[in-house]
């Protein structure tokens, strides 16, 4: 059995430059991720949602896994191996274990291929079958995935729905069967009635065909659903981590509470009637990289918050919390 996790990301800073105008070198640099560390573990497979408002660094985690931007610093492993350097000595090998559903279906795709020439390019390449079974392992695929090949393929991506090209990602995980999937916002963009079925193939892929994914996402419903577990990011740091259930029913960092609150109830009976207050919180204000990144927000901040950084507290119940709160209860 491989003892090493299938993706491992250490101490991962993500750098960018801001700021710089016409023929100015350097701007003023912001971190997008900030020493963000998590491993997928290869013994079994899991569905790992990680969460974030807008602008937390969700995408940036994905796009340096996937090895479209590099990291600052901190390194990232997929099993056992340096990312960086794997993807220069084989490129195609990666590809194939680690695949993406991004979040818009539609500039997946290029826009000047039939449907069929995309999916005839993937299975060529990666050799999954003779020529003279290609289409019919792509038309069962597409079946297996609930669409009717008569009515994909020989179409272009813009001939189709989002909810049709999002599946079409699907049926590209169905053919090269990966170890990982990379899935940014994937039914973000998809009409709620085909939501559950992305997610239950999702379900069915880690199931049956033992294939992990990282679910990134805004909507804690949607990883609720989905996930056995969950990270929960905020602003380039991860300040909650642990069973998807034990997160949402019972979470410990106040940042992840506001979260859980904000999440409006489908019933018109059931109105907010608390109102509540939100200090107005500016980019300015947040200069000290030593303090906690919640600390403007938080109505528990201490004096020890704006001093410096609470550390990843692991409790009882395999919980992990990066808040003082929870200092001395282990």
């Amino acid at each position: 059995m491989n003892s090493k996790p299938l993706l491992q990301l250490n101490c991962v800073t993500k750098l960018f430059s801001i700021g710089g105008g016409l023929g100015v070198v350097s701007g003023r640099k912001i971190k997008a991720v900030n020493n963000v560390s998590f491993t997928i573990a290869a013994q079994k497979p899991v569905i790992q949602a990680l969460v974030g408002e807008s602008g937390s660094g969700k995408t940036t985690i994905a796009r340096m896994i996937l090895g479209l931007t590099n990291p600052t610093s901190g390194q990232i492993l997929y099993d056992g191996q340096d990312i960086c350097n794997l993807l220069k000595k084989d490129r195609k090998y990666y590809r194939r274990e680690v695949q993406p559903i991004f979040q818009d279906p539609y500039n997946a795709y290029n826009p000047l291929y039939h449907v069929d020439r995309v999916l005839n390019i993937l299975v060529k390449k990666f050799k999954l079958a003779e020529k003279q079974e290609r289409k019919k392992i792509i038309e069962e695929s597409l079946k297996e995935i609930g669409l009717r090949p008569n009515d994909v393929l020989g179409r272009y991506p813009h001939q189709l729905s989002g909810g049709e090209r999002q599946r079409l990602m699907l049926a590209r995980i169905l053919l090269l069967k990966p170890k990982l999937i990379i899935a940014d916002e994937p039914v973000s963009m998809v009409d709620v009635s085909l939501r559950a079925m992305f997610l239950d193939n999702l379900i069915e892929y880690k199931e049956k065909l033992n294939i992990s994914s990282l679910f990134i996402t805004h909507d804690l419903n949607v990883a609720h659903y989905v996930s056995d577990k969950i990270m929960v990011l905020a602003r380039g740091e991860i300040v909650e981590s642990g069973d998807t259930d034990l997160v949402v029913r019972k979470p410990l960092h106040p940042y992840t509470k506001e979260l859980i609150e904000s999440i409006p109830v489908p019933d018109p009976d059931n109105r907010w009637k608390k109102k509540v207050e939100v200090k107005e919180t500016y980019f300015r204000e947040v200069t000290d990289e030593n303090q906690c990144i919640n600390y403007n927000k938080c109505s528990f901040a201490m004096d020890m918050c704006k001093k410096e950084k609470p550390p990843m507290i692991k409790m009882e119940n395999g919980q992990e919390v990066a808040c003082f709160l929870y200092r001395e209860k282990k």
